[in-house]
């Protein structure tokens, strides 16, 4: 853990690194069961920063019981009121500890301090208040009907909105202080109680989190936190029969483990998974804006995103033009450690994940793709690969169908073809997450976001995301929605009264 000394890190985040990182359950830090520990290795680096606990079944048990019990005792009880100050004040904790977050976030992740900070402050803090505002505007409503023959004004039917019950959250790497964010802000703000799996590979943020979780009020068993693997922990927390609800953002293949899983009790599962979303460019785009529009959908976070915009479809009018200038701004990204100011650019998350995008591009080179620029590993350290483009892209490339999530553009064109051969090019996938569209002729907008079978699809922008969009995916992107009104219902179960005077 030597190389952390060198980094500018503040007092309090080298401090948190060189803590024993334990497991966080009923309001307590308590070593896992299994006695073993997993590394946390800086992706720019690949030097160990820190150790944390390989949470076991018996570990997810404890969690799951504890969570139990609070939803059973005092989370109950508090009033709605009460519930959303709690969660307004754990955003005032957020906002508190922003520079040891932001840095931690890099640490573990790899992202640049740029995203990493705007990241937490716009999606963070922004969404944990959305929906500790929605507590209180949580409620049911009157029915007027007279079931089996009453005449109206002999009987009275309304319905109520309750926690769904115990959640079990288990979230990626890619951006893990916002998932645990994410998951953990509407099941609270609905009443509901959770047990936590941050991924094996990014977990710093996560246990940081929970210290701030003590401070805000929240009682205790309320959240817990297991950290581990996803074969051991993870499974164990998808199948527990004492879970309401699994809440999960990951791989479309991991997904489908979680749904087997889950069919035990058969509870209730929201999965946000993997996508090969379309942007489709027209000839009067403006290309001033179009181009950083198109670098940005792809090489966001590296293309380690779910939303990401790796499937460019280019009138041939503009092809050569939009391919050259994406390509400068990709070339133009400096590539280098998140800590860095200067640096927009980092590494990928592991060397695995490294070797498998190097794997699609060599494939995408055999199998005929044009490489404009990148496809290289770069610095001696550190998982780091540069910004790809492929044009001459075909739908039946690897490339073009797999989910890499790496830096990798692929770009098609087309000519004069009515709407809906370029929709049905653009819908050739088993993915539906995200997509954009891009013309100055909002009529036509409208019309291509009509045709792509996405969730969610953006005209002149690429994955508009606020806390009050719904977003998820269509196909094998997942079920259900989250953000939002949709959201926030993912966590609640009706219930229906009937009273006859």
């Amino acid at each position: 853990m030597n190389n952390k000394h060198e980094l500018p890190i503040s007092e309090e985040t080298r401090k948190f690194l060189e803590s024993k990182h334990l497991l966080f359950i009923n309001g307590e830090w308590i070593e896992s069961s299994s006695g073993e520990i997993i590394p946390v290795v800086d992706p720019a680096t690949e030097e160990k920063i820190a150790e944390v606990q390989s949470g076991t079944k018996d570990d997810i048990d404890l969690a799951v019981r504890s969570a139990r019990n609070a939803l059973e005792a005092e989370w109950s009880k508090i009033p709605s009121h009460d519930r959303a100050q709690i969660l307004h004040r754990l955003s005032d904790e957020i906002e508190a500890n922003f520079s040891v977050l932001s840095e931690l976030e890099v640490l573990d992740n790899g992202m640049p301090m740029q995203l990493a900070q705007y990241s937490i402050a716009s999606h963070g803090v922004t969404l944990l208040r959305y929906f500790a505002s929605w507590a209180p505007k949580i409620h049911g409503k009157t029915i007027p009907v007279s079931p089996g023959g009453v005449m109206n004004g002999d009987s009275l039917t309304y319905t109520k909105r309750e926690p769904i019950g115990v959640v079990g959250a288990i979230i990626p790497w890619n951006s893990p202080l916002i998932f645990a964010i994410l998951k953990l802000a509407p099941a609270l703000a609905a009443g509901c109680t959770v047990v936590l799996k941050p991924a094996e590979l990014t977990p710093l943020t996560a246990l940081y989190f929970a210290h701030l979780i003590e401070k805000s009020g929240i009682p205790k068993g309320v959240v817990n936190i297991v950290t581990g693997f996803g074969e051991t922990a993870g499974d164990a927390l998808a199948k527990h029969e004492d879970v309401d609800k699994i809440t999960f953002t990951g791989s479309t293949e991991v997904g489908k483990k979680i749904v087997s899983s889950s069919v035990g009790n058969l509870k209730k599962v929201t999965l946000e998974l993997g996508g090969k979303s379309p942007v489709v460019v027209f000839n009067d785009a403006d290309l001033e804006k179009t181009i950083p529009g198109v670098a940005r959908a792809c090489f966001f976070l590296q293309g380690q995103n779910c939303m990401a915009g790796t499937r460019v479809f280019v009138h041939e009018d503009i092809h050569d033009e939009l391919v050259e200038g994406v390509k400068n701004m990709a070339e133009a990204f400096q590539i280098g450690h998140g800590l860095i100011q200067t640096n927009d650019f980092g590494p990928l998350i592991s060397g695995d994940q490294r070797n498998r995008v190097m794997k699609y591009i060599k494939q995408g080179i055999s199998e005929g793709a044009t490489l404009v620029c990148g496809g290289h590993e770069t610095n001696e350290k550190g998982f780091f690969i540069e910004p790809t483009i492929f044009t001459d892209v075909t739908a039946d490339m690897a490339i073009a169908r797999d989910e890499i999530f790496g830096p990798v553009l692929c770009i098609e064109k087309f000519n004069n073809e009515s709407l809906e051969a370029i929709a049905k090019r653009a819908n050739e996938t088993t993915y539906g997450l995200s997509g954009s569209v891009w013309t100055n002729d909002i009529a036509t907008g409208h019309r291509m976001a009509a045709l792509i079978d996405s969730g969610q699809v953006s005209i002149n922008c690429h994955a508009a995301v606020d806390p009050a969009i719904p977003f998820g995916g269509n196909k094998q992107s997942g079920w259900g929605r989250e953000f939002g009104e949709e959201g926030l219902g993912a966590y609640l179960k009706t219930k229906a009264t009937t009273v006859i005077y």
